[in-house]
Protein backbone atom coordinates (compact mmCIF):
# COMPACT_ATOMS: atom_id res chain seq x y z
CA UNK A 1 0.00 0.00 0.00
CA UNK A 2 1.28 3.52 -0.78
CA UNK A 3 1.57 4.95 2.73
CA UNK A 4 3.24 8.23 1.80
CA UNK A 5 -0.13 9.99 1.69
CA UNK A 6 -0.82 9.31 5.37
CA UNK A 7 -0.21 12.10 7.85
CA UNK A 8 2.64 11.33 10.25
CA UNK A 9 3.97 13.53 13.05
CA UNK A 10 7.69 13.55 12.33
CA UNK A 11 8.40 15.89 15.26
CA UNK A 12 7.74 13.10 17.74
CA UNK A 13 5.82 15.36 20.10
CA UNK A 14 2.30 15.05 21.46
CA UNK A 15 0.43 11.78 21.97
CA UNK A 16 1.89 8.40 21.10
CA UNK A 17 1.55 7.60 17.42
CA UNK A 18 1.57 4.31 15.60
CA UNK A 19 2.87 3.34 12.14
CA UNK A 20 0.34 4.07 9.37
CA UNK A 21 0.39 0.47 8.12
CA UNK A 22 -0.56 -0.76 11.61
CA UNK A 23 -3.47 1.66 11.92
CA UNK A 24 -4.61 0.95 8.36
CA UNK A 25 -4.53 -2.82 8.88
CA UNK A 26 -6.45 -2.34 12.13
CA UNK A 27 -9.20 -0.31 10.45
CA UNK A 28 -9.53 -2.56 7.40
CA UNK A 29 -9.75 -5.74 9.47
CA UNK A 30 -12.24 -4.27 11.95
CA UNK A 31 -14.41 -2.78 9.20
CA UNK A 32 -14.44 -6.10 7.36
CA UNK A 33 -15.72 -7.76 10.55
CA UNK A 34 -18.42 -5.19 11.26
CA UNK A 35 -16.59 -3.23 13.98
CA UNK A 36 -16.85 0.49 13.23
CA UNK A 37 -16.85 2.33 16.56
CA UNK A 38 -13.45 3.60 17.68
CA UNK A 39 -14.16 2.46 21.25
CA UNK A 40 -15.12 -1.04 20.08
CA UNK A 41 -11.96 -1.16 17.97
CA UNK A 42 -9.94 -0.21 21.04
CA UNK A 43 -11.58 -3.02 23.03
CA UNK A 44 -10.84 -5.43 20.19
CA UNK A 45 -7.10 -4.75 20.59
CA UNK A 46 -7.39 -6.42 24.00
CA UNK A 47 -9.97 -9.14 23.31
CA UNK A 48 -9.49 -10.26 19.69
CA UNK A 49 -6.41 -12.39 19.05
CA UNK A 50 -6.30 -11.48 15.34
CA UNK A 51 -6.44 -7.75 16.14
CA UNK A 52 -3.71 -8.13 18.73
CA UNK A 53 -1.59 -9.85 16.10
CA UNK A 54 -2.15 -7.03 13.58
CA UNK A 55 -1.23 -4.35 16.13
CA UNK A 56 1.78 -6.31 17.46
CA UNK A 57 0.08 -6.47 20.88
CA UNK A 58 -0.14 -2.69 21.13
CA UNK A 59 -3.36 -0.94 22.08
CA UNK A 60 -4.18 2.35 20.32
CA UNK A 61 -6.79 4.24 22.30
CA UNK A 62 -10.08 5.33 20.73
CA UNK A 63 -8.98 8.97 20.46
CA UNK A 64 -5.89 7.97 18.47
CA UNK A 65 -8.00 5.77 16.18
CA UNK A 66 -10.54 8.54 15.65
CA UNK A 67 -7.82 11.15 14.93
CA UNK A 68 -6.08 8.85 12.44
CA UNK A 69 -9.35 8.20 10.67
CA UNK A 70 -10.27 11.89 10.58
CA UNK A 71 -6.87 13.12 9.38
CA UNK A 72 -6.44 10.46 6.69
CA UNK A 73 -9.97 10.00 5.41
CA UNK A 74 -9.11 10.38 1.71
CA UNK A 75 -6.04 8.13 1.92
CA UNK A 76 -8.07 5.44 3.74
CA UNK A 77 -10.74 5.57 1.02
CA UNK A 78 -8.09 5.03 -1.67
CA UNK A 79 -6.61 2.15 0.31
CA UNK A 80 -10.00 0.46 0.53
CA UNK A 81 -10.24 0.55 -3.27
CA UNK A 82 -6.79 -1.02 -3.47
CA UNK A 83 -7.89 -3.77 -1.09
CA UNK A 84 -10.92 -4.54 -3.26
CA UNK A 85 -8.81 -4.63 -6.42
CA UNK A 86 -6.34 -6.97 -4.73
CA UNK A 87 -9.18 -9.23 -3.61
CA UNK A 88 -10.47 -9.34 -7.18
CA UNK A 89 -7.04 -10.29 -8.49
CA UNK A 90 -6.91 -13.10 -5.94
CA UNK A 91 -10.42 -14.15 -7.03
CA UNK A 92 -11.80 -13.69 -3.52
CA UNK A 93 -14.76 -11.67 -4.80
CA UNK A 94 -16.33 -10.24 -7.93
CA UNK A 95 -16.53 -6.52 -8.65
CA UNK A 96 -18.86 -4.87 -11.13
CA UNK A 97 -21.50 -2.24 -11.71
CA UNK A 98 -25.08 -3.04 -10.77
CA UNK A 99 -27.79 -0.81 -12.26
CA UNK A 100 -31.26 -0.80 -10.72
CA UNK A 101 -34.38 0.89 -12.05
CA UNK A 102 -38.07 0.53 -11.33
CA UNK A 103 -41.36 1.50 -12.93
CA UNK A 104 -45.07 1.14 -12.32
CA UNK A 105 -47.07 -1.23 -14.50
CA UNK A 106 -50.82 -0.81 -14.53
CA UNK A 107 -52.66 -3.91 -13.35
CA UNK A 108 -55.81 -5.24 -14.97
CA UNK A 109 -57.84 -4.65 -11.82
CA UNK A 110 -60.04 -1.93 -10.40
CA UNK A 111 -59.01 -0.11 -7.24
CA UNK A 112 -62.64 -0.36 -6.10
CA UNK A 113 -62.12 -4.12 -5.62
CA UNK A 114 -59.75 -3.61 -2.67
CA UNK A 115 -60.69 -5.14 0.65
CA UNK A 116 -59.09 -4.25 3.99
CA UNK A 117 -58.34 -6.56 6.91
CA UNK A 118 -61.41 -5.13 8.64
CA UNK A 119 -63.54 -6.83 5.98
CA UNK A 120 -64.13 -10.03 8.01
CA UNK A 121 -66.15 -7.98 10.51
CA UNK A 122 -68.31 -6.54 7.76
CA UNK A 123 -68.55 -10.03 6.25
CA UNK A 124 -69.84 -11.34 9.56
CA UNK A 125 -72.46 -8.62 9.66
CA UNK A 126 -73.47 -9.50 6.13
CA UNK A 127 -73.65 -13.19 7.00
CA UNK A 128 -75.84 -12.35 9.97
CA UNK A 129 -78.48 -11.13 7.54
CA UNK A 130 -78.23 -14.26 5.43
CA UNK A 131 -81.62 -15.12 3.96
CA UNK A 132 -83.18 -18.49 4.45
CA UNK A 133 -82.25 -21.35 2.16
CA UNK A 134 -84.31 -22.07 -0.93
CA UNK A 135 -85.74 -25.24 0.62
CA UNK A 136 -86.95 -23.38 3.73
CA UNK A 137 -88.33 -20.55 1.62
CA UNK A 138 -90.31 -22.95 -0.49
CA UNK A 139 -92.01 -24.30 2.61
CA UNK A 140 -93.04 -20.83 3.75
CA UNK A 141 -93.98 -19.46 0.36
CA UNK A 142 -97.03 -20.60 -1.58
CA UNK A 143 -96.52 -21.85 -5.05
CA UNK A 144 -97.07 -19.22 -7.72
CA UNK A 145 -95.54 -17.33 -10.58
CA UNK A 146 -92.98 -15.58 -8.33
CA UNK A 147 -91.58 -18.80 -6.88
CA UNK A 148 -88.96 -19.33 -9.61
CA UNK A 149 -87.79 -15.71 -9.48
CA UNK A 150 -87.53 -15.80 -5.69
CA UNK A 151 -85.53 -19.03 -5.80
CA UNK A 152 -83.10 -17.49 -8.32
CA UNK A 153 -82.68 -14.38 -6.14
CA UNK A 154 -81.97 -16.49 -3.07
CA UNK A 155 -79.45 -18.58 -5.01
CA UNK A 156 -77.76 -15.41 -6.29
CA UNK A 157 -77.46 -14.03 -2.76
CA UNK A 158 -76.06 -17.31 -1.49
CA UNK A 159 -73.45 -17.26 -4.24
CA UNK A 160 -72.47 -13.67 -3.40
CA UNK A 161 -72.13 -14.57 0.28
CA UNK A 162 -69.88 -17.50 -0.58
CA UNK A 163 -67.67 -15.21 -2.66
CA UNK A 164 -67.53 -12.73 0.21
CA UNK A 165 -66.56 -15.45 2.68
CA UNK A 166 -63.78 -16.57 0.32
CA UNK A 167 -62.61 -12.96 0.02
CA UNK A 168 -62.52 -12.63 3.82
CA UNK A 169 -60.36 -15.74 4.10
CA UNK A 170 -58.11 -14.53 1.28
CA UNK A 171 -57.68 -11.14 2.94
CA UNK A 172 -57.13 -12.28 6.49
CA UNK A 173 -54.85 -15.24 5.75
CA UNK A 174 -51.72 -13.44 4.45
CA UNK A 175 -52.13 -10.60 6.92
CA UNK A 176 -52.38 -12.92 9.91
CA UNK A 177 -49.44 -15.02 8.69
CA UNK A 178 -47.32 -11.90 8.26
CA UNK A 179 -48.43 -10.65 11.69
CA UNK A 180 -47.43 -13.97 13.28
CA UNK A 181 -43.99 -13.79 11.67
CA UNK A 182 -43.53 -10.21 12.84
CA UNK A 183 -44.67 -11.15 16.34
CA UNK A 184 -42.09 -13.94 16.54
CA UNK A 185 -39.35 -11.62 15.33
CA UNK A 186 -40.43 -8.96 17.81
CA UNK A 187 -40.39 -11.41 20.72
CA UNK A 188 -36.90 -12.50 19.72
CA UNK A 189 -35.69 -8.90 19.75
CA UNK A 190 -37.35 -8.25 23.12
CA UNK A 191 -35.62 -11.32 24.56
CA UNK A 192 -32.28 -10.10 23.19
CA UNK A 193 -32.82 -6.68 24.72
CA UNK A 194 -33.75 -8.24 28.04
CA UNK A 195 -30.57 -10.29 27.96
CA UNK A 196 -28.60 -7.06 27.49
CA UNK A 197 -30.57 -5.54 30.40
CA UNK A 198 -31.96 -2.74 28.30
CA UNK A 199 -35.16 -1.18 29.55
CA UNK A 200 -38.13 -1.92 27.31
CA UNK A 201 -40.33 0.97 26.24
CA UNK A 202 -43.84 0.66 27.71
CA UNK A 203 -46.67 -0.35 25.44
CA UNK A 204 -44.58 -1.61 22.54
CA UNK A 205 -45.17 -5.35 22.95
CA UNK A 206 -48.95 -5.09 22.88
CA UNK A 207 -48.92 -3.27 19.56
CA UNK A 208 -46.31 -5.47 17.90
CA UNK A 209 -47.32 -8.30 15.63
CA UNK A 210 -50.87 -7.09 15.04
CA UNK A 211 -52.15 -7.04 11.49
CA UNK A 212 -52.53 -3.52 10.15
CA UNK A 213 -56.24 -2.64 9.97
CA UNK A 214 -55.75 -0.70 6.73
CA UNK A 215 -53.83 -3.45 4.92
CA UNK A 216 -55.55 -4.15 1.63
CA UNK A 217 -55.85 -6.90 -0.93
CA UNK A 218 -57.46 -6.73 -4.33
CA UNK A 219 -60.11 -9.34 -5.03
CA UNK A 220 -59.44 -9.32 -8.78
CA UNK A 221 -55.62 -9.37 -8.58
CA UNK A 222 -54.24 -10.12 -5.09
CA UNK A 223 -50.65 -9.36 -6.16
CA UNK A 224 -51.41 -5.79 -7.28
CA UNK A 225 -51.21 -2.85 -4.88
CA UNK A 226 -52.46 0.71 -4.73
CA UNK A 227 -49.57 3.03 -5.58
CA UNK A 228 -48.74 6.22 -7.41
CA UNK A 229 -45.71 7.41 -9.32
CA UNK A 230 -45.38 10.77 -7.58
CA UNK A 231 -47.28 13.19 -5.37
CA UNK A 232 -48.83 14.74 -8.46
CA UNK A 233 -50.16 11.42 -9.74
CA UNK A 234 -53.30 9.62 -8.61
CA UNK A 235 -53.42 6.17 -7.02
CA UNK A 236 -53.79 3.24 -9.40
CA UNK A 237 -53.81 -0.53 -9.02
CA UNK A 238 -50.31 -1.36 -10.25
CA UNK A 239 -47.18 -3.44 -9.92
CA UNK A 240 -43.75 -2.10 -8.98
CA UNK A 241 -41.50 -3.72 -11.58
CA UNK A 242 -37.75 -3.55 -11.02
CA UNK A 243 -34.95 -4.38 -13.44
CA UNK A 244 -31.39 -5.11 -12.27
CA UNK A 245 -28.48 -5.31 -14.70
CA UNK A 246 -24.94 -6.27 -13.71
CA UNK A 247 -22.31 -4.97 -16.10
CA UNK A 248 -18.56 -5.34 -16.00
CA UNK A 249 -18.49 -8.08 -13.36
CA UNK A 250 -15.47 -10.31 -13.32
CA UNK A 251 -16.13 -13.78 -14.67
Amino acid sequence: MPLAAFAVNHKGCGDEQYPPHTMLALLIYCYANGIFSSRRIERATYRDVAVRYLTADTHPDHDTICAFRRNNLQAIAVSFVDVLELARELKLLQLGTVSLDGTHIRASASKDKNLTTNAPNSCARTAAGRPSTPATSRKRRPEGRGSAAAAQEIARREQLLQKMDAACAQTGGPAQARAAAERADYERKVAARSARRFRQRPGTQAAAGDAAPDEQINLTDPDARLMRKSKREGYTQSYNAQAVVAAGAAS
